[in-house]
């Protein structure tokens, strides 16, 4: 009688060895992601890293002179504080530029060379702004004209600073610190209106 083609011999069902070995390596590769997954997050939990960042803490404005002709000179004090979080991780800051404006009218550069701030601590960096005279077209000139007499300006602080850190053996992180912030000043007596300007990690 003759044999069913249908049916095939026990040696051509044997599952080919480079498929066990495929799927042992999958298997180990697997278990390696569990793994570090697992020790990241207890890492994680038991380290508590935070997140290190600069705000502005003070400014203070100098009397303002706006001549007949539009031109405006500016003179300011604006404290920036870079601040570190973590007790067990030292933060390296660099780039730190930003830029103080009026108007969409650059009025000064804040720039800082390379530093660090050791754990649990902070540096404060004063930056004393004393602009050139700048010419502003009658509009803007009017804008500040109005200003000064409603007693209350807005200069504008764009800028960034980049972070390294360590977060114990979990490796490094690197980020942006970005700050965008409006600082509100009464041009009257120069006493700066205190408001949240802190960056945003990016």
């Amino acid at each position: 009688m003759p044999s069913n083609p249908r049916f095939s011999s026990g040696r051509e069902r044997r599952t080919p060895l480079w498929l066990w070995c495929a799927a042992i390596v999958c298997t180990i590769i697997t278990l390696a992601v569990i793994i570090a997954g697992i020790v990241t997050y207890i890492g994680y939990i038991v380290i508590h890293p935070r997140v290190p960042y600069v705000s502005v803490t003070h400014a203070h404005l100098n009397p303002l002179r706006l001549d007949y002709a539009g031109i405006l000179q500016i003179q300011a004090t604006i404290q920036i504080r870079a601040q570190n979080g973590n007790e067990k991780a030292h933060a390296s800051f660099s780039d730190s530029n930003y830029t103080l404006s009026l108007n969409g009218e650059d009025i000064a550069r804040l720039v800082a060379s390379p530093f660090e701030v050791s754990k649990n601590s902070w540096i404060d960096f004063n930056y004393l702004v004393e602009s050139s005279a700048i010419p502003l077209d009658p509009e803007q000139a009017e804008n500040v004209d109005m200003a000064l007499k409603h007693d209350y300006i807005t200069l504008d602080l764009k800028g960034s600073s980049r972070v390294r850190w360590r977060v114990g053996r979990l490796g490094s992180v690197r980020f942006l610190c970005h700050l965008d912030c409006h600082l509100h000043f009464h041009p009257s007596n120069g006493t700066y209106i205190p408001s949240r300007c802190t960056s945003n990690a990016k």
